[in-house]
């Protein structure tokens, strides 16, 4: 049987599908085993990453059986105000086409989290993504491999260590385990809503308070088909926090080395382990911004203020700069109410808020403009900025470098 298959710059490849003995489609089939395997190592970060919101353990298990790679992924995004998303997903699909759609899948996400998005709008965004991928707009030569992401389970969190919150939103997802700190675990009852593809064009989300030295327990479908329930699952994580102590680490591991003898041999297992922490209240400071100009220079003062408090006089210029900047831009263009916010985390982080969802663009002005500088200056002594939206405006924000006799003790 010949296929048609489109090539590079418009050329055509005529391919001939030829029937192959016994063993030679086993030694193919090993080699698309060990091929997919050794892509989706590549694709697995080496070390959690190390961040002040929560300290965080992963893990995946390869399937034993079939071809020894399956759709489970589990990864870690950093955010904006030194938040952090926690993102779990279970593709419907094995060997290279579960890596590829994996693959696709975690590129989609991170360009939606750098729009610092809600878990909910997440969702509903990756889920027209995902339509338009399988629907094989501009790219239809990939549909064998894309079509694997129709009945993807995905789970999207956000957790704040300031107001020790975690927003979660899932698409067909089982919710994490939570142990409390005094050791009594539970599980959430997350709205589930549909698979992504499915046409679900609503998603709702889940806002959890969380103690200082909570765990959560992000799995794929592997586990919840091991254990069967949400309690077995519950069960599971208690008997290894009981068994490991304090450390998040060895909670993970027990965790992990008890499920190993359970997973049915088609499956593959991703695990996330989170334990949260929180940005104490002195170094956090907010101040109520007024609608008078004349006000900003009284704001600047307190922001020097601050920074010596925190000691660090060496971003005394920069920080009023962006402060200044920032404060001026909403005066004049937003709406009450109005706050800045500036945050000592391993970051120095400057924050205005307003209730106006106009968004500001950086742009560079012309010789003879008396303005239009403001974000290309704090674009300029910033390290990071950018702006995100919520049910009661927008935050503009920007992160500034410590010097490393400045930066805070580690918990």
């Amino acid at each position: 049987m010949t296929s048609v298959v489109p090539g590079s710059e418009g050329t055509v490849i005529l391919a001939t599908a030829v029937s192959l003995p016994t063993a030679d489609q086993d030694w193919l089939h090993h080699r698309e085993r060990i091929a997919a395997g050794a892509l989706r190592s590549c694709m697995e970060p080496t070390e959690a990453p190390d961040h002040s919101a929560a300290w965080i353990t992963r893990s995946y298990v390869l399937a034993r059986g079939g071809t020894g790679v399956n759709g489970s992924s589990a990864d870690v995004i950093p955010l904006s105000s030194a938040r952090l998303a926690l993102m779990v997903c279970d593709v419907p699909a094995s060997g290279m086409q579960a890596t590829v759609c994996i693959g696709l899948i975690g590129a989609a996400v991170r360009a939606l989290a750098e729009l610092d998005l809600a878990p909910e709008e997440v969702l509903a965004r990756l889920d027209d993504v995902l339509s338009r991928f399988t629907a094989g707009q501009g790219n239809k030569w990939s549909l064998p491999f894309v079509g694997g992401l129709v009945g993807t389970t995905f789970l999207y969190a956000v957790y704040d260590p300031i107001a020790r919150r975690c927003v979660m939103a899932s698409a067909g997802h089982p919710p994490p385990a939570v142990a409390d700190p005094d050791g009594s675990v539970h599980v959430p009852e997350l709205p589930s809503n549909r698979p992504l593809g499915m046409g679900e064009p609503v998603f709702e989300s889940l806002d959890l308070e969380l103690a200082e030295g909570s765990t959560l327990l992000f799995y794929t479908g592997g586990l919840m088909r091991a254990c069967g329930t949400d309690d077995a699952i519950a069960g599971l994580l208690s008997r290894a926090m009981r068994q490991s102590g304090p450390s998040i680490k060895d909670a993970w591991r027990v965790t992990a080395d008890s499920m190993r003898p359970l997973l049915p041999a088609e499956d593959d297992l991703a695990l996330l382990g989170v334990r949260t922490r929180a940005i104490s209240s002195d170094r956090v400071v907010t101040w109520e911004l007024p609608t008078d100009p004349a006000a900003v220079a009284g704001i600047r003062s307190l922001v020097l203020q601050q920074l010596d408090q925190w000691d660090l006089g060496s971003l005394d210029f920069t920080t009023e700069l962006i402060a200044s900047e920032l404060v001026t831009n909403a005066i004049r263009y937003g709406r009450e109410p109005m706050q800045l916010r500036l945050i000592y985390d391993r970051m120095l982080i400057c924050e205005v808020s307003d209730s106006s969802s106009t968004s500001p663009h950086i742009r560079r002005a012309s010789a003879g403009d008396e303005g239009g500088r403001g974000l290309f200056l704090v674009a300029d002594c910033a390290q990071r900025w950018g702006v995100r939206y919520t049910n009661q405006g927008k935050t503009i924000w920007a992160e500034q470098a410590l010097n490393t006799e400045a930066t805070p003790e580690r918990p």
